[in-house]
Formats: structure tokens, C-alpha cells, sequence
């Protein structure tokens, strides 16, 4: 079975207690001594710049190519990176919004400079499909009900349109209109997966290695663990700690045994 953190194993107790609460009249719900149980901890797999470098290079697509880009360069999450719009990134001050984060919350992290050619490229790609969409009669980015209906028409302004747009337009059964919906994350996922094994990497690495990279790379560059946690999203600073058992130091305090032994290796 797959584990689940503690927040969300007290919401599930929350959840079910207010249930049998309302349920049973509003009677006090006795759940006796609850602790909730721990997830094994373990060390996330990260990639060195040169390995960052050659996993770049064989991402030939250049939406994939930026996926990565954001997901090493700013931090995020595949679903965040996916679900991007035009208007959440800030070419003018090197900024990428994240609204709707993990746990419902906002934030804000570095656009990568290096990634702004291809970023203009892409937004330009995407301009292009919303107007073709727009000349056969669809052009409505996907957004909930409500939100479209606040908004209006300028909903098919570019600034409402997914960066990463998916390649088909579908029917929203909420209201019946046609939109275009973000890129499947798993197709994202498919490629960097068969980069990293072009690149011939050892590692067993995924679209959310490039986010431990990111935060690995700023501790070793001396960012503290109060900016990485922010840029994260992580609520807990433990969370982000995890990341300081793997900074690449020029070592531990302990040396090898094996290394004290006359002739070995010599």
C-alpha cells in the first residue's frame, strides 16, 4: 500500500470523524489514542550539473526541453509545471508564480535566465494555436465554470492559456464548451525518462529529481534553508531538510577503514 504523510492521515481522521459527528447527531466521536504513523525517510536521488547538462541535451523537443528547464531551474512540481499559465510567468522580473501550489498555496520562484529563448519561443507557439483555435471557433482556454464566467471573454486573451497547452481540444462537461486543456504530464514524463537513459545516466532519476536537484544545488551554491523551503512550497522545514544529507561536501568527518590499509589500491 502506498504511504501517506501525516497531514494527510489527520484530514482523513478529521474527515471521518465530522462524518460519523453528523451521522450520529453530533455526538462525540471517541478515537481513542491516535498517532499517526511516520513515512520511512529516505534520501532523494539527485544529479550533478554535468549530469543536469547531458540529461538537457537529449531532450530534443523544446516543450519538453522547457519543462525541464523550470523543473530544475525554478523548483516546481510536474503538475505545477503543467498546469502554468502565460500570465504566472514574469519574463520582466524573472519571476514564476505558482498559484494553487500543493496544499492550496501561492508562491513565487526565480525564473532561470537561460531558459527565456526558448520560454519566447514557446509562448509564441502558444499564441499561434490560440489564434487558429479562435479562427475555427473554439479558443477557450480551460478554466472552471465559475472562474469563466467572472472573467468573460478575455478569457481568450493569451495571458489565460496554459503554457504547456495539450495537442487536442476536448469537451468540458461542466459546460458543454470545447477548451484546451494543459499537456498530460505523463507525456512529459515518458521523455525525460528515455533522456535520462540516452544520456546513459546510473541514476534512477524522474521529472522530480530535477526538483531535488534544485534545491540540493541552491543549499551547496550557500542559499539558506529558510529561502529553499519558501521556494519549495514546503510547509515544514523538516521537509526541506532532508536536502542537507546530500549536498556534495568535500567530505564527511569519518574516514574509510579501507583506506587505512598498507598497499590496497596502490
Amino acid at each position: 500500500d502506498r504511504q501517506v504523510g501525516v497531514s494527510c492521515q489527520r484530514q482523513a481522521l478529521h474527515a471521518l470523524v465530522s462524518f460519523l459527528r453528523e451521522a450520529q447527531g453530533g455526538v462525540t466521536v471517541d478515537v481513542g489514542a491516535f498517532l499517526p504513523a511516520k513515512l520511512d525517510q529516505r534520501i532523494p536521488t539527485v544529479l550533478s550539473r554535468e549530469e543536469i547538462a547531458a540529461l538537457m541535451q537529449e531532450l530534443d523537443d523544446p516543450q519538453v526541453r522547457l519543462a525541464a528547464s523550470l523543473m530544475y531551474g525554478a523548483g516546481l512540481r510536474l503538475i505545477e509545471t503543467v498546469r502554468l499559465r502565460v500570465q504566472d510567468v514574469d519574463v520582466a522580473n524573472g519571476v514564476v508564480v505558482v498559484t494553487d501550489g500543493k496544499g492550496g498555496k501561492d508562491r513565487r520562484t526565480p525564473l532561470p535566465m537561460a531558459a527565456r529563448k526558448v520560454l519566447a519561443a514557446q509562448v509564441a507557439r502558444v499564441d499561434a494555436l490560440r489564434i487558429r483555435d479562435l479562427a475555427e471557433g473554439a479558443g477557450w482556454p480551460s478554466l472552471a465554470p465559475a472562474l469563466l464566467r467572472k472573467v468573460g471573454a478575455s478569457a481568450r486573451d493569451l495571458a489565460w492559456w496554459y503554457l504547456f497547452p495539450a495537442s487536442r481540444l476536448a469537451l468540458d462537461p461542466r459546460d458543454g464548451l470545447v477548451k484546451r486543456h494543459h499537456l498530460d504530464p505523463s507525456a512529459i514524463q515518458r521523455r525525460v525518462r528515455s533522456a535520462v537513459l540516452a544520456a546513459g545516466l546510473s541514476k534512477r532519476a524522474s521529472c522530480h529529481t530535477l526538483r531535488h536537484s534544485f534545491a540540493t544545488h541552491l543549499l551547496e551554491a550557500g542559499s539558506d534553508i529558510r529561502t529553499v523551503q519558501e521556494l519549495l512550497g514546503h510547509e515544514d522545514v523538516a521537509t526541506t531538510m532532508i536536502y542537507t544529507h546530500v549536498l556534495n561536501r568535500p567530505g564527511l568527518p569519518v574516514r574509510s577503514p579501507l583506506d587505512g590499509l598498507d598497499g590496497w589500491g596502490r
